[in-house]
This record gives C-alpha cells, structure tokens and sequence, in this order.
C-alpha cells in the first residue's frame, strides 16, 4: 500500500518537475525570440534600432518620423505579451503604443497607447477597443508605478468570449463577447501585431494644451519578450489555421476559453478604483441620454 502511494507520489513529482522544465522552455523562448524573425519595420525603418542580436529594440521619434513594426504572422484569437519601457522625461506630445489591428475600414482593433506628459507627471494609459469598424471605447489608467525606469509587460488575450489587458499580468480591462445583444465582437478577422512611437500633439498631453518640445527629441521607447506562444495563426483563406499553447476550449487551462476568475475580478476592481481616469462609460456628457449596449450589460459578478 505504501509502496503504491510513493509511487504516485513520485510520478506526480516526475509530472509537476516536466511542465515546470515546460514552462522554463517557454520563458527562455521568449527571452531569446528576435524582433528581426517576428516583426518588420514598415515606416520609420532609421528609426528602429536593433540591439542584442534583435532581442531589443529601440523605436524613436524626431522631427522626420516615429516608427513601427508590424509582425510577420497574423493572428485569428491569441495571447500577446510585450515588454516595454517608455519614454523619459519631457515626452509632451508622443505615443508610445502597442496593439493588433485587422486594417480597412471595418476593422477591428485593441489598443495599449501610452500618452507622454511633461516631466514629474505621471503616464496615462489610454486603452480603446474596435470591432467592426467602430470604437470610441476609450478607458483611461493612471499608472501605479514609473514605466519608464524599468520594463514592463503589456497582454492582450483575445479569445472568443472577451478581450482582457493585462500589466505584469494584473488585470486592467476586460471586453466581452455580447454580439448576442448586438455589440460587434471581434471574431472573423486575423490581426498584425503591431508596436509603434509617433507625434499625436494634437490630443496627447492634457487634450491637445502641451505641444511636443522637439528640443528634447528623439524620444526613445524600448521593446523586448515579444511572446506569441498562445495564438492561433492565421494561414491565409481556405489554409487551416495553427494554433500554439493549450487552445482546445475543453481544457480547463485553455486559453481559448480563458475568462477571469473570482480573484482576477476582485484585482480588476481595485484597479478601477484606484487608477481609472476616464471611462467612455461612465461620461454622461458625452452620452447624455443612453450608454452604449455594453456598458449597462454586466461585465461580471463579484
């Protein structure tokens, strides 16, 4: 009898130590990925610097031109994790952002865009969600740390039951699949991934009020750990579609079928009670008579 439960035990052991040396596998894959083998630089190519052996890259804004890469593969649903650090100092004027977008004009698209401030203040994250050509979904953070003297890691999971962000693998935001109400719901088009800095003085600093000072460029964003693992990619019409990690919806660790749990919607909300500056949702002003569908649907139960 003992001899059979040590077994198991050791078995179990022999079980948790593989997927460990898995997981391990998977950490240093992304570790090593090279931006040169997933992205290209499709405008602002000067301004892409690679750095050890591709593994960084450096995106910079002047007076000529931001930059942005655009990933090789596109996507059909997918997890993508980045890790970023921001501009410092003045960075009045400047976005600095990462997203994935189908492209044309019924596009779908979801959006980490990090809006620069004059030097002491403090980020704003600024998040929006397309799908079928229509946004105007905007949420506003105020980070709780410095994303500028360290890196950072930005996900976005996208499955086909909810979009959810993620900072260093906190929750942030979550977007469900409502197109049984009437809301588009991203879940027909493949996506690029894309990273990118650019001048938007227009809107960026305090609506528009603080201009780029150009006397500070170039304004400098770094990226590394570009990781894709947990995506379905996208083969082209009539080509099956590869997907990578644990995507079968019947697995209880599936991606595919990821929604937050009691405690992620529990760290969800103390993040929008203590760092949410703005929500499309919550502005009367702007929808003085009704909220859009989505926004009087519960996203959750605590």
């Amino acid at each position: 009898m003992l001899g059979g439960s040590l077994r198991r035990l050791v078995a179990a052991l022999a079980v948790a130590v593989a997927l460990l040396a898995m997981s391990a596998a998977a950490v240093a894959a992304a570790v090593d990925r090279s931006f040169h083998r997933d992205f290209d630089a499709v405008w602002g190519k000067r301004n892409a610097r690679f750095l050890e052996q591709g593994r960084v890259v450096e995106l910079s804004l002047d007076e000529r031109t931001g930059s942005r890469l655009e990933s090789k593969d596109r996507y059909l649903f997918g997890r993508f994790d980045l890790d970023i650090r921001l501009v410092a100092g003045e960075s009045a004027g400047t976005i600095t952002s990462f997203y994935i977008c189908t492209g044309g004009a019924r596009h779908d698209e979801v959006d980490f865009e990090f809006l620069g401030n004059v030097s002491g203040e403090p980020y704003l994250l600024h998040t929006n969600i397309f799908s079928d050509g229509k946004g105007e979904r905007e949420q506003q953070f105020v980070l709780w740390f410095d994303p500028t003297a360290d890196f950072h890691t930005y996900s976005i999971l996208w499955n086909p039951l909810n979009i959810i962000l993620y900072i260093d693998g906190t929750p942030i935001r979550v977007f469900r699949n409502n197109e049984a109400n009437g809301v588009p719901f991203p879940t027909r088009q493949p996506v690029h991934v894309f990273a990118s800095i650019w001048n938007a003085e227009e809107w960026a600093t305090q609506g528009g009020r603080v201009k780029t000072n150009w006397s500070d460029a170039p304004f400098v964003a770094a990226y590394r750990r570009f990781h894709a693992s947990s995506t379905c990619v996208w083969r082209g019409n009539g080509a099956s579609t590869r997907c990578g990690g644990d995507h079968l919806p019947s697995s209880a660790s599936s991606w595919m079928g990821q929604t937050l749990d009691w405690w992620s919607w529990m760290t969800l909300n103390w993040v929008r009670m203590n760092y949410l500056a703005y929500d499309y949702c919550e502005d009367r002003k702007r929808y003085p008579h009704a909220f859009p569908t989505e926004c009087i649907i519960p996203i959750g139960k605590i």
